[in-house]
């Protein structure tokens, strides 16, 4: 009588029950926006923001070559509210394209930055918006990783010329589809 050493063929990992390794899928990408539009609410110091993302066009046309849009819209609140103001003094997105096995080149940074001093007031019921467009991306890119950040300057006391710098920052993953159009 001998006995047999180690796991069954089918226990071991990526195999099937038959003992032959069973195929794999990629995973599926996630999609930050696939209903459209999502919110968030971020936190940094005293401040919270609410933010609306969405874009105006389809997900089914976030294609590598064309130029997407991702439109935002944010207003915030301070606790405690001492009646102090809050500034938006920058926003930020990079554009990270990526494949299932990683990160590809990111594109060239966009900066709104305030043109008044000491920036936007988006305090409730204060609100920004903007529209910020991803380029095309090289034809191998799944995925667009969006990585964006907001300065806020806070103001110390409802009076005060004196600001504290408050920094958020929010990733959105959108899929890029395979462009089926005939060229």
């Amino acid at each position: 009588m001998s006995t047999a050493c180690g796991p069954a063929p089918w226990e071991e990992p990526g195999a099937s029950p038959s003992g032959t390794p069973t195929s794999t899928v990629a995973a599926p990408v996630s999609n930050d926006l696939s209903t459209g539009s999502t919110a968030r609410e971020l936190t940094a110091g005293a401040v919270t923001a609410s933010i609306e993302y969405w874009s105006t066009l389809s997900m089914d046309r976030w294609t590598a070559a064309t130029v997407k849009p991702l439109s935002l819209s944010l207003e915030t609140t301070v606790a405690p509210d001492d009646g102090q103001k809050v500034y938006l003094q920058r926003a930020t997105m990079i554009a990270v394209p990526g494949t299932s096995t990683g990160d590809l080149a990111p594109l060239e940074a966009q900066v709104d930055a305030a043109t008044v001093s000491p920036g936007y007031l988006v305090l409730s019921p204060y609100s920004y918006s903007q529209t910020f467009n991803v380029g095309p991306v090289d034809e191998v890119a799944t995925h667009v990783t969006l990585q964006i950040t907001f300065d806020f300057l806070v103001q110390t006391t409802p009076t005060s010329k004196e600001y504290a710098k408050q920094t958020a920052t929010d990733t959105i993953t959108v899929a890029i589809v395979a462009d089926t159009s005939d060229d």
